[in-house]
């Protein structure tokens, strides 16, 4: 399954990331896309997701915090994450949403206080 994640890092409380996740056309063109993330020993969960024409909706933890955004003709979804603070720390992932059940590599961002 064509999704790579990237853009994670560490980063301390308070501070900003940019992730970015290509696609595959097949899973990108016309889906809804999403992030998630999946802290240590917790379940992955979803962060927000983005329709094709740009609606976005978030999570309530995040909501004013991180924005989602797409480019359509590049097959890639965005995630602007701003305020960290280290319950944000977690391995993050883009799939549609729904999700498929095959996921690609994630990236790691660490938020220390």
């Amino acid at each position: 399954v064509q999704l790579q994640a990237s853009g994670g890092g560490p980063v301390q409380a308070g501070g900003s990331l940019r992730l970015s996740c290509a696609a595959s056309g097949s899973i990108f063109r016309s889906n809804i896309m999403a992030w998630y993330r999946q802290g240590a020993g917790k379940e992955r969960d979803l962060v927000a997701h983005i329709s094709n024409g740009g609606r976005a909706q978030y999570v309530d933890a995040v909501k004013g915090r991180f924005t989602i955004s797409r480019d359509n003709t590049k097959n890639t979804v965005y995630l602007q994450m701003t305020r960290l603070t280290p319950e944000d720390t977690a391995v993050y992932y883009c799939n549609r949403y729904p999700a498929l059940s095959r996921w690609g590599q994630g990236t790691q961002v660490t938020v220390s206080s």
